[in-house]
């Protein structure tokens, strides 16, 4: 396949893709991938498949799409770093944000630095250090007021939806509303679906944390049905969980359970580890109230199960992290604890690796 047939291609792909017919145009992008020989076109291509899998929770493929990439740039770090992120293996995830930091410092990467804090603002919010979760977006904010006049307006909006989801989470429920209702603005604008379907999901979410169920089930629903359309299996997992979390405030508890079976099967089949966990609690909570010891006591079990697994405690206190809201710190090897309990002990290692710690972590 020459250069000018593969950039044909590519774009047929493009035009599939925007069109909604997603897995036309993964196959179109694969049997490039597979017939050209063009560097440029191969790895466009590349990155084209990485985006659409990613914006699918496709976090396995987007691995095997950044194995086989040309060179490893911050680009593909952070590619990989979001795909480590969505498998809800953080120690990776975290090693691959703060190379993709460093290569778009060295670079003087503006536009790469704002998508990594973005990345980082995600990343903290599903471990709960909620500071690092507002801080980061923030920072990708400033980075679009200061540099962005020429960039895309994605890039505001991604930055106003991630402030979105962390003020949600601190309870600052005015300050989340405004800035989703930037963000969905932007994305309604440009036909952005994905980024719609994120920022309906927060919508409900917003409405859930004032005890409004009854405005949040048709922002959950219609977040569900956009997400369906795309594919973006880790977002129905994030709908389904806050469905779940109404069905329990109105305490129909049964209908909690029947969404949290359907959360499951898609958390197992996309190997979302996080999403378990959460499922999990859940069922804890649920069971403790319907008194039924069993079904408890296997849900605890397999609670801390995903907990080690994750690697998800401090090295130091042996405290789980994730449950509520803490301040961390990451070490040089990506390894991160309670900021008190390095504080209060300090460190001459890792107490996860034992690798010294000769400078302070990189985020």
């Amino acid at each position: 396949m020459g250069q000018d047939q593969t950039k044909h291609q590519i774009e047929k792909g493009l035009h599939l893709y925007q069109s909604n017919q997603t897995e036309k145009a993964l196959r179109v992008w694969m049997r490039v991938l597979e017939k050209s020989a063009d560097p440029a076109g191969r790895f466009r291509v590349l990155g084209c498949l990485i985006t659409a899998h990613a914006e699918m929770g496709r976090y396995k493929d987007m691995l095997k799409g950044t194995t086989v990439s040309l060179q490893l740039n911050g680009q593909v770090s952070l590619s990989m770093g979001n795909a480590f992120l969505g498998l809800s293996i953080f120690q990776k995830a975290l090693e691959c944000f703060e190379k993709a930091l460093r290569y778009a410092h060295n670079n003087d990467d503006k536009m790469l630095e704002c998508r990594v804090c973005c990345s980082l603002g995600n990343f903290y919010t599903q471990i709960k250090d909620y500071e690092k979760a507002l801080f980061f977006p923030c920072k990708a904010a400033e980075l679009v007021n200061d540099y962005g006049k020429g960039w895309s307006l994605k890039y505001r909006a991604m930055s106003q939806y991630h402030m979105a989801v962390a003020y949600r989470k601190l309870g600052r429920l005015a300050d989340a509303m405004d800035c989703c209702e930037e963000s969905m603005k932007i994305a309604l604008q440009h036909g952005d679906r994905p980024l719609q379907a994120l920022c309906l999901l927060c919508f409900a979410d917003i409405h859930r944390s004032r005890k409004d169920v009854q405005t949040a089930f048709p922002r959950y629903d219609s977040s569900m049905s956009i997400m369906t359309e795309i594919g973006n299996r880790l977002g129905l997992i994030q709908v389904l969980l806050g469905v779940t979390k109404c069905w329990m405030i109105q305490k129909e508890l049964d209908k909690a359970l029947e969404s949290i079976e359907k959360a499951q099967e898609l958390a197992e089949g996309l190997g979302n580890k996080l999403g378990l966990l959460k499922l999990h609690c859940l069922c804890e909570r649920i069971y403790r109230t319907k008194e039924q010891q069993r079904e408890l006591r296997d849900h605890v079990v397999k609670f801390h199960e995903c907990v080690e697994e994750m690697e998800l405690y401090c090295g130091m206190c042996g405290e789980s992290i994730g449950e509520k809201n803490n301040q961390l710190q990451a070490l040089p090897c990506s390894h991160f604890f309670h900021l008190k309990c390095l504080q209060t002990n300090g460190t001459r290692g890792c107490p996860n690796c034992r690798r010294l710690s000769v400078k302070p972590g990189y985020v």
